[in-house]
């Protein structure tokens, strides 16, 4: 049996340690401040081996390498990087004293973690109600529903509900009236869609949750970004599956193609979930060619790839061109399977998303749904029915553009006014920002956070076993001066971590500053 889910090989793992001495000065020093180095130059040189070994280390701790991911035999790695196999013997060996490597005879050697008080790794929970006026909630990337379009829904869908009282109320594909509105909005993208490929399900949790159940079988591989959205991750963990992180490309600007193709050739995952749209957490989006690459990679490795287009509404600068949806090179059908959702785009409590997928995998979505919860709420269905097929949908979600580029413009600012050495790539769309927290524990910060009046979700969150902990995600949903209050104690936060001042969160010592 296989101690590992994926493999790296000598010239992939070779490109990603040299990607390490190309990157920015400030980057240098956080990645020897989580790895306990000096980073200072003219300190005493540090022996080959032990080099070699942070710096695997520190792609593990990033999820540029996931955890469980094979490692090249010592000479192959030993011929690609020009150095001695007893150099990286002597690395390995060093890893598995500081427990990131594992190794048995006959299987290889595979990245781990080391042993200790797990990291926080679940998923998001909605900060309770009686809290909010003590704490800046940074947990949860939503914002409240754009009025008066919500209730004007409402008020529409309660005058269209009386035919829909006299049924039993049970609709498990969806309402015709939505569906139809949902597939009309795909033609409209240049997807032609039929009413009978469009599934209506309680949240985009629901969609994903509902295609897990019927493509992958308990212990069937799922390959998913790294990182990704903490609670389909948890979503994934609970249903039995088995998670293969593929990771980002360097800098999180997108898809590693090469990573993609390596793992769907060499895991054979039965389904992938991808975010191409404003990728959360990252906010990255993918490009024409990463996305027709990507389709193709899966058709071939008969992966089917759930595409999650929650974010897709939210492109935030006026003069981004964004590329087609992911369903449009696929002209089959086969290959991929489209998610949507209301809850970014115009509120998360309207609880309605959707599946575009072949008739054929609808029919079976829809008769297994009799053995979950039945349908989705007739009152709400109506609401994004009229919202869709009238002038309110382009109203709301041009107001929720606007109230996310101010939110995220103040953000930006009160950050780099705060914690100047916290590193980010501003995103061009969507509602969350993902931050290199300078060298310091992500997940010390979150527990210090708390205690002060801010509540942020730490990046380990986000990966598989334990990954990004020097990391955290903050979303677009606070405005100035509440974004300026918040960065202050984010700062005052990271001055607690930094002087060693006790918190809850008791990491192994690798992981922290």
């Amino acid at each position: 049996m296989a101690h590992w889910n994926s493999a790296v090989g000598a010239p992939q793992l070779a490109r990603l340690l040299d990607s390490q001495h190309t990157g920015s000065a400030a980057r240098g020093a956080a990645a020897s401040a989580v790895l306990g180095g000096s980073g200072v130059p003219g300190a005493r040189r540090v022996p080959a081996y032990r080099s070699l070994a942070d710096g695997l280390r520190l792609l593990v701790l990033e999820g540029r390498i996931p955890v469980a991911t094979r490692l090249p035999a010592e000479r192959e790695l030993a011929a690609a990087l020009s150095v001695s196999r007893t150099t990286v013997a002597a690395a390995f060996e060093a890893l598995r004293t500081d427990g990131f490597l594992e190794s048995r005879r006959g299987s290889g050697s595979w990245t781990a973690v080391p042993a200790g008080n797990p990291l926080p790794t679940r998923g998001l929970e909605p900060l309770p109600p009686d809290n909010e006026s003590s704490m800046i909630d940074l947990g949860c990337a939503a914002l409240p529903a754009p009025e008066p379009h919500l209730t004007q829904a409402f008020q529409e869908a309660l005058a269209q509900l009386p035919p829909y009282a006299h049924t039993h109320g049970d609709y498990p594909a969806g309402l015709p009236v939505l569906r139809e509105a949902l597939a009309d909005r795909y033609t409209a993208r240049g997807i032609p869609t039929m009413p009978q490929q469009i599934m209506v399900t309680t949240g985009a949790m629901g969609a994903v949750a509902a295609l897990a159940r019927l493509l992958t079988p308990r212990r069937e591989r799922i390959a998913v970004e790294h990182p990704s959205y903490a609670n389909v991750l948890q979503l994934l963990r609970e249903t039995g599956t088995r998670l293969v992180p593929v990771p980002m490309a360097e800098g999180h600007a997108g898809w590693d193609l090469t990573a993609w193709r390596e793992t769907l050739r060499e895991a054979a995952p039965r389904m992938a979930y991808v975010v191409a749209d404003f990728h959360n957490p990252t906010g990255a989006l993918a490009d024409t060619e990463q996305r027709r690459a990507l389709v193709s990679a899966a058709r071939s490795a008969g992966t089917v790839l759930v595409a999650d287009e929650t974010m897709a509404d939210l492109p935030l600068d006026e003069d981004l061109d964004v590329p087609a949806p992911m369903a449009s090179f696929d002209p089959g059908g086969s290959t991929v399977i489209t998610v949507g959702s209301v809850s970014k785009s115009i509120w998360a409590g309207l609880r309605i998303g959707w599946v575009r997928a072949a008739p054929d995998v609808i029919r079976s979505l829809t008769a297994a749904r009799a053995y979950a919860d039945l349908g989705s709420p007739v009152l709400e269905q109506l609401a994004v029915t009229a919202l869709m097929t009238g002038e309110g949908w382009e109203r709301a979600v041009t107001e929720r553009r606007a109230r996310a580029r101010e939110n995220r413009d103040a953000l930006i600012a009160a950050l780099r006014r705060h914690v100047p050495d916290w590193e980010f790539a501003v995103p061009r769309g969507g509602l969350t920002l993902w931050v290199r927290t300078g060298g310091l524990s992500g997940s010390r910060i979150a527990e210090a956070g708390e205690r002060l009046g801010v509540r942020v979700p730490s990046g380990p969150r986000f990966g598989v076993d334990g990954a990004f902990e020097g990391y955290v995600r903050l979303p677009f949903t606070i405005a100035d001066p509440v974004a300026r209050e918040a960065a202050s104690r984010l700062a005052a936060a990271a001055d607690l971590v930094r002087s060693g001042a006790p918190t809850e969160f008791d990491a192994p010592r690798s992981y922290v500053a």
